[in-house]
C-alpha cells in the first residue's frame, strides 16, 4: 500500500461518541484506496499528522466526504468542514516491538520510543496497546525497559517547568476513600512553605481518583499556564493531568486500563513517575498502601515496589522517599468523590476527624516536609500537625479552591450527594471484625462512582467498631434507584463488613 498517494477528502466531526482514531468512509473511496474496515490510515492536515482507523459505511458519508471522532477533530484543529489528506499507513515498525513484547522479548530504549510514539500518535489500535499493556502481567519490564518507557513518554509530551524546587506526594491508591487524602496533605505542605503543584488522574480502578473529588469543589481541568499562575499565587494546586499533554501516552494507557481493570506494577510507576518529571518534581513521597484487598497484599510485596520506585526515581535525578501505609480498610468513612470531599471539607473546617485520614495525611505531608529539609527526620508529622490544628490548612485549601475557580465558601453540607440511598444494618451483635476493600469498592463503582459524582458508600463503622444488631453498617448513596439496587446486590453477595459475636459456630 505504500505506492498508494494521499487522497483528499472534505472532512467533518462527527457527533455522536464512537470511540477513538475513527474515520467513517464511503465504502466506494475505501476500495478506491484499497481500504477496509479498521485499516489503519495517516490523516494529513497542513503539518499535523494523526493515525487513524478505518469504519466503512454505504450510506451515511458521500463519496468524497469522511466523518472523524471527535480525538481526531481535536488534534488536527478541525473547522466545520476542512480538508484533509487520507493515506493508507503500513504495518509500523511498533508492531514488530509489540510482538517481541508478547513473546517475552525485551525493548531497547528506540523501539520502546517508536512505540510510545505510536500510541500517541494514534497509529496502534486499542486492541494493540490493550497487548502491550497485558503483555507486562506475564512478562514484567526489565528495568532498563522502564527506564526507557518512563523517558519515552515525558519526551513524547509537554513539560512544565518552576523556577522553585518543586515537591509532590502520589499514592499508588487501591484502597477506597483514599483520594481525600491529598485534599488535606497537599495545602498542609503548601503552609510549610514549600511549591506543590499537584496533578492526578482520574479513578482506573477506584470509586474516586483525587482528581474526580477536586473536581465536585473547583475546577481541575487546568491548562499549563493556568497551573504555572495558580502556583505562582497559593504554591499549590489540585488539579487533574489529562489536559496538559503531560507525558500523554499515559491517559491512553489509563483509558484501556480502566476498561480492562488492571494497573501492572511497571506500567504503574512508570505512569507515576513520568508525570512527575514532566510537571518538574524535584522531591517526591510516594505511598504504597498495604491490605489484604489492596493492590499490595503483604510487606515482602511492598518492599520490592518500594525499591522499584527508589531506584527509578534515582536514575531520574529525583528525590525520593516511599511510605508503607495501612490499607487493610478503607481510609476515612467514605468512598466516593462528594461524599469523599465533605469529609475533608468537614475535617478541615472541624481540625478533626477520622483517625485513618488525619493520620494518614498528616503522616504524607510530614514526609514532604521533611524532604525539603526544613525540620529534622522524624519531625514532619508534627510540623504538619500543627500546621493543620492551626487552621492553616483550611485556610490554604479555601485559597486553593478560589484560584481553580470555585466557592472557597463552600461547606461540606452544601455538597450534593446521591438521593437514593439504603442503610446496612449489623445482622447480630457484636464487633465489626473486617471490611472488604474489594466489596466496597465494587459496590461505589456500582452505585455509579466516580462519574455519578454523588455515588458512594458512608461506613457507618469501621474494624473494631462494637455494634449492636439494627446499628447502621454502611450507607450506600446514588443518583439513579437502578445503579443502587445493583450496588445492594454486589452488598448482599459479597458481604462488605463481617460482624461477628462471642458465638462462633454451633455443631449438632
Amino acid at each position: 500500500m505504500a505506492h498508494i498517494e494521499t487522497k483528499h477528502f472534505l472532512a467533518s466531526e462527527i457527533d455522536i461518541d464512537i470511540g477513538k482514531n475513527i474515520v467513517i468512509m464511503n465504502e466506494v473511496d475505501a476500495r478506491e484506496l484499497g481500504l477496509g474496515p479498521n485499516t489503519r490510515v495517516r490523516l494529513i492536515k497542513g503539518d499535523k499528522t494523526r493515525g487513524a482507523f478505518i469504519a466503512l459505511t454505504k450510506t451515511m458519508v458521500p463519496q468524497g466526504k469522511i466523518l472523524v471522532s471527535h480525538d481526531v477533530a481535536v488534534d488536527l484543529r478541525l473547522g466545520k468542514e476542512d480538508t484533509i489528506g487520507v493515506k493508507p499507513v503500513p504495518v509500523p515498525p511498533s508492531f514488530i516491538g509489540l510482538q517481541k513484547r508478547l513473546h517475552g522479548q525485551r525493548l531497547g530504549q528506540d523501539e520502546m520510543y517508536t512505540l510510545i510514539k505510536d500510541v500517541v500518535d494514534g497509529i496502534l489500535s486499542e486492541a494493540e496497546i490493550a497487548a502491550f499493556l497485558t503483555s507486562q502481567i506475564y512478562y514484567e519490564l526489565s528495568e532498563d525497559e522502564l527506564n526507557a518507557l518512563i523517558k519515552a513518554m515525558v519526551e513524547i509530551g509537554s513539560k512544565i517547568e518552576f523556577e522553585d524546587t518543586v515537591y509532590d506526594e502520589h499514592s499508588i491508591g487501591g484502597v477506597p476513600g483514599n483520594s481525600k487524602v491529598a485534599l488535606i496533605a497537599v495545602p498542609t505542605i503548601s503552609s510549610a512553605g514549600l511549591l506543590i503543584p499537584k496533578t492526578s488522574s482520574r479513578a482506573i480502578t477506584s470509586p474516586a481518583g483525587t482528581a474526580d473529588t477536586m473536581e465536585v469543589l473547583a475546577r481541575v481541568d487546568l491548562t499549563p499556564d493556568e497551573i504555572k499562575e495558580v502556583a505562582r499565587k497559593v504554591r499549590a494546586t489540585l488539579a487533574w493531568g489529562g489536559k496538559l499533554n503531560l507525558a500523554p501516552a499515559d491517559d491512553i494507557f489509563v483509558n484501556i486500563e480502566r476498561k480492562l481493570s488492571i494497573d501492572p506494577w511497571h506500567q504503574m510507576v512508570a505512569s507515576i513517575l513520568a508525570k512527575k518529571v514532566a510537571m518538574g518534581v524535584d522531591n517526591l513521597v510516594v505511598d504504597i498502601p498495604v491490605g489484604r484487598k489492596a493492590k499490595v497484599k503483604d510487606l515482602k510485596t511492598a518492599d520490592q515496589l518500594a525499591g522499584l520506585f527508589i531506584r527509578q526515581a534515582a536514575r531520574l535525578g529525583m528525590g525520593i522517599r516511599v511510605a508503607i501505609t495501612f490499607g487493610g480498610q478503607p481510609i476515612g468513612r467514605t468512598a466516593g468523590p462528594a461524599l469523599e470531599a465533605m469529609e475533608a471539607l468537614k475535617a478541615m473546617i472541624e481540625r478533626r476527624g477520622s483517625k485513618s485520614l488525619i493520620e494518614k495525611a498528616l503522616s504524607i505531608a510530614g514526609l514532604v516536609i521533611e524532604l525539603s529539609g526544613k525540620v529534622s527526620p522524624g519531625q514532619g508529622v508534627e510540623v504538619a500537625r500543627s500546621i493543620f490544628e492551626s487552621g492553616k490548612t483550611y485556610e490554604k485549601f479555601k485559597q486553593i479552591i478560589e484560584a481553580q475557580g470555585g466557592n472557597p465558601d463552600i461547606k461540606h453540607d452544601d455538597l450534593p450527594i446521591g438521593s437514593h440511598t439504603y442503610t446496612i444494618e449489623a445482622p447480630i451483635e457484636g464487633a465489626v471484625t473486617h471490611i472488604d476493600n474489594a466489596a466496597i469498592t465494587a459496590i461505589a463503582r456500582a452505585a455509579g462512582a466516580p462519574f455519578d459524582k454523588g455515588a458512594g458508600v458512608y461506613l457507618h463503622a469501621k474494624i473494631g467498631y462494637r455494634v449492636n444488631r439494627g446499628d447502621p453498617l454502611m450507607t450506600i448513596y446514588s443518583s439513579s434507584s437502578v445503579r443502587l439496587q445493583e450496588a445492594l446486590n454486589i452488598a448482599t453477595r459479597y458481604s462488605p463488613i463481617l460482624v461477628e459475636g462471642m458465638l462462633i459456630k454451633i455443631l449438632p
